[in-house]
């Protein structure tokens, strides 16, 4: 099926025949006006490989005066993570309201406390650029928004004003603030859904033209630079009476969609979808598989959730068995997103069906103990649930009551060896770079528990901080570049090479990884206790080569073989990436 056949389908799917016809000549004459506009690129220059990491990042995240921040990233960046970087997620740098960012005034620009498009064009020629498409809604003082409250023709079916007779109560939402919210309009007061705050009022894409404007947004993204886009809270997208409003046909009938039209205008250019969900409906935004192509229709990336609850389990109960299973089991047709640490919490949901409700609330208990906070989301029976942990990933790991920085630093460390080591793409959060602490007075400010770990600094005393080689922000990203740097000459570790899991022993987290050719093997080990482990490895039985020797890329240690076996220590939180080296 060729692009407009795809892209009109999935039009009448939506909307019927007699709406889908004009939209399909409004969307046709789009892009054929954006096209001359958009970088040049094909599907192959979608590749990616272990030379991959994503840094995710506010544009704001370290300030110097005199400089827009958007450029002060760029030159600290180069100056102490050179070539460990192929990407970079820039959280929204849109005008906003609230939500650091998520709340979008105006999408076609940038705030101009953080720079301007130069600034981000300037980014771009060095990295991949993320954008962040927030599709969902807009903040309530956005000029659309404000054009609905005085009843603009063309604006007044843009958002949810559901009549008495919808049925919400089935509704689920992350948040427990009301669902809807009471305007007054130039017609009176209404009543506008709102799933995440009164201040973010939800698009209403039953509406044709709010698809269109979203379309012709994403291509202006591709125009300044992006390279992937990332769908922000896709699943709650299309709303009907009497269903979840999650996930619905609708909603993937858009990804596809969006899909569709890069793959005929910009097909360099990558959608990952953000939906913190259980894993099944996580991986439901790959989309189908085409046989025609060979390829999913919907998202190329979705973030991997249940890696951050699960990591985390594994480091507090000192066994890897929980993570292990469910990675046994993993199997996409896309690439993963691995991440523990983002500008969000760590979201609990995504651990249901695998974790214990007894075992989630030890994260809960645990990390209240460590400073943080829980956010809770609204279920459709009226009751209130523990939805994601605010706190950093360092402190999640760590008791900062108890602080014992080598052994905490090694733990850390395990922690991300583990991302580092499965199957995708790894994303990284700034903070996590310096094993950063939680916040607390930026939440004191706010009011909002997502502030803990969303702290902004002025650059000298980041870098005052990195100029001490025994501080901990040094140590850690020291060590975090040397992780990165082992990992870019592996391929093994290839976002889509081959895994799998072997069960040694439920302290250490084992994985055997190969290059996509088959070529190149790797034994990925990680201690994930705060004692010395034995491992012995059956080179022949779990499907490794049998060489006379393995070297560590991390460490660099060579662990000879003994007939058909491998033999070694790990000391606490150890990770090793072995590599098998052959006789001369």
């Amino acid at each position: 099926m060729n692009f407009a056949d795809r892209i009109y389908t999935l039009l009448v799917f939506l909307y019927g025949e007699t709406q889908a016809n004009g939209a399909w000549q409004k969307l046709a004459a789009l892009v054929e006006e954006r096209r001359p506009g958009l970088p040049e690129g094909s599907a192959a220059g979608q590749g990616l490989s272990e030379k991959d990491a994503i840094l995710i990042t506010y544009g704001d995240v370290l300030r110097q005066d005199g400089e827009a921040p958007l450029s002060t990233l760029r030159h600290f960046l180069r100056k102490h993570l050179p070539g460990v970087f192929s990407g970079v997620h820039i959280l929204p740098f849109y005008p906003y309201s609230s939500d650091d960012g998520f709340s979008v005034i105006d999408y076609y620009q940038v705030d101009g406390s953080l720079g301007s498009w130069d600034d981000v064009t300037a980014l771009g020629q060095e990295y991949r650029l993320m954008f962040d498409l927030v599709l969902n809604h807009v903040s309530r003082e956005s000029a659309w928004f404000r054009s609905f409250l005085k009843n603009d023709e063309r604006y007044r079916n843009y958002f949810i004003v559901p009549t008495p007779d919808w049925n919400i109560s089935q509704v689920t939402r992350p948040r427990t603030s009301p669902l809807l919210t009471r305007f007054e309009t130039s017609d009176g007061p209404r009543q506008v859904w709102t799933t995440f705050s009164a201040d973010q009022v939800d698009l209403n894409y039953a509406n044709p033209d709010v698809l269109l404007d979203m379309i012709a947004l994403m291509l202006f993204y591709v125009e300044q630079g992006a390279s992937i886009l990332r769908l922000d809270a896709v699943a709650y997208l299309w709303k009907s009476s009497g269903t979840t409003c999650n996930h619905l046909p609708q909603t993937h009938a858009v990804v596809r969609l969006l899909r569709a039209v890069l793959d005929w205008a910009a097909a360099h250019v990558l959608l990952i979808s953000e939906t913190n969900v259980p894993h099944d409906e996580n991986i439901s935004y790959f989309g189908e598989m085409q046989a025609e192509t060979g390829r999913t229709d919907e998202a190329q990336m979705v973030y991997q959730f249940p890696l951050a609850p699960l990591t985390l389990h594994t480091f507090h109960t000192r066994d890897a068995t929980r993570l292990s299973e469910w990675a046994a089991g993993l199997s996409a047709p896309g690439i993963f997103f691995n991440f523990t640490a983002s500008h969000d919490g760590i979201g609990l949901q995504p651990a249901n069906g695998l974790l214990s409700a007894a075992e989630i609330e030890a994260l809960v208990v645990r990390a209240l103990r460590h400073g943080g906070k829980v956010s809770y989301k609204s279920t459709p029976d009226g009751s209130q649930v523990p939805y994601e942990l605010n706190l950093t990933w360092y402190d999640a790991l760590n008791d900062p009551a108890k602080p014992d920085p080598r052994m905490d630093i090694a733990r850390f460390l395990a922690s991300q060896a583990i991302m580092l080591s499965l199957a995708g793409v790894p994303g990284i959060y700034f903070h996590s770079l310096f094993g950063l602490r939680s916040c607390h007075t930026c939440g004191e400010v706010t009011g909002h528990a997502r502030s803990l770990n969303r702290e902004k600094f002025p650059a000298d005393s980041l870098e005052q901080a990195l100029s001490q080689p025994e501080s901990l922000s040094r140590q850690v990203l020291d060590s975090y570049r040397r992780l990165l740097q082992a990992r870019f000459q592996l391929p093994a570790l290839h976002p889509s090479g081959g895994q799998e899991v072997l069960r040694l022993h439920p302290a250490i987290f084992a994985l055997r990884r190969a290059s996509p050719d088959g070529i190149d093997q790797l034994l990925c080990l990680v201690n994930v206790s705060p004692q010395a482990q034995p491992v012995q490895v059956d080179l022949n039985a779990n499907g490794l080569s049998n060489q006379p020797e393995w070297k560590d890329a991390i460490g660099g240690k060579i662990y000879p073989t003994a007939g058909e076996a491998l033999s070694l220590q790990l000391e606490p939180y150890q990770a090793v990436w072995l590599r098998p080296q052959k006789g001369i």
